[in-house]
C-alpha cells in the first residue's frame, strides 16, 4: 500500500519518464501508507476473528520512536528519498548537496514526534478509553503530515493536495467521530 501512494504521488512524472516507475517501486515508501494500510489490515483481521477491543495503544510509543529514527535516515539520505522541504531563506535551511537551502522537513517531523511523545505521556495519565492513545497518535500524526507536506515540493494533482495529503485527510475522516473524546481530560 505505501508504494501505491508513492506511485500516485508521482504519476504525472511517470507519464513523462515511465522508466522511473521501477525506481519508485523499489524506493517508494511512506509511513502514512504503512500506517493506514496496517490499520486497515488490523481492523479487517479483528473483524474476521471476532476481536472487538482496541489493540493499538501498545504500539504508539514504538511507532513514534521508530518513525523518528527513520527520519534521521531520511535526513542523512538527502535528496534521493524526496522527504526534504521546499527552498527557504530561513537561517536553518539545509543544503542537501544541490546548492539550494531547503526546509529540513525531516527534522521538523522529529521535533513534532518528540513533542507528541511527551504530550501522550502526560495525556496517558488522565482517564481514557482503551484505544484512545492510538487514535490520538493517528489523528495528530496524520494532521501534522497533512500540514507539513505543504512545504514539500510534491505534485498536488487533487484539489491542490498531494496523494499523501489525500491519504491523511481520509485517515483523519476515519477517526473524526473520536475527535471530541480525544480532547477530554478527566482525572483518573
Amino acid at each position: 500500500m505505501p508504494r501505491c501512494w508513492r506511485v500516485l504521488q508521482h504519476a504525472p512524472e511517470l507519464w513523462q519518464n515511465w522508466q522511473q516507475l521501477f525506481w519508485l517501486l523499489v524506493q517508494g515508501k511512506t509511513v502514512v501508507g504503512a500506517l493506514l494500510g496496517g490499520l486497515a489490515g488490523v481492523e479487517l483481521t479483528k473483524k474476521f476473528i471476532g476481536v472487538s477491543r482496541s489493540t493499538g495503544d501498545a504500539f504508539v510509543y514504538p511507532l513514534i520512536v521508530g518513525t523518528a529514527v527513520g527520519r534521521i535516515g531520511c535526513f542523512l539520505t538527502g535528496l534521493s528519498d524526496r522527504t526534504f522541504g521546499s527552498p527557504t531563506t530561513l537561517p536553518w535551511g539545509v543544503d542537501f548537496g544541490d546548492g539550494i537551502h531547503r526546509h529540513p522537513a525531516q527534522l521538523y517531523e522529529i521535533a513534532f514526534l518528540l513533542g507528541l511523545l511527551l504530550f501522550l505521556r502526560v495525556r496517558s495519565r488522565s482517564h481514557r478509553q482503551e484505544g484512545d492513545l492510538f487514535k490520538f497518535y493517528m489523528l495528530a500524526y496524520l494532521g501534522f503530515r497533512f500540514i507539513i507536506d505543504f512545504i514539500k515540493p510534491d505534485l498536488r494533482p487533487v484539489l491542490g493536495l498531494s496523494a499523501i495529503q489525500v491519504a491523511c485527510a481520509l485517515g483523519i475522516l476515519y477517526y473524526s467521530r473520536s475527535v471530541v473524546e480525544m480532547f477530554r481530560f478527566e482525572p483518573p
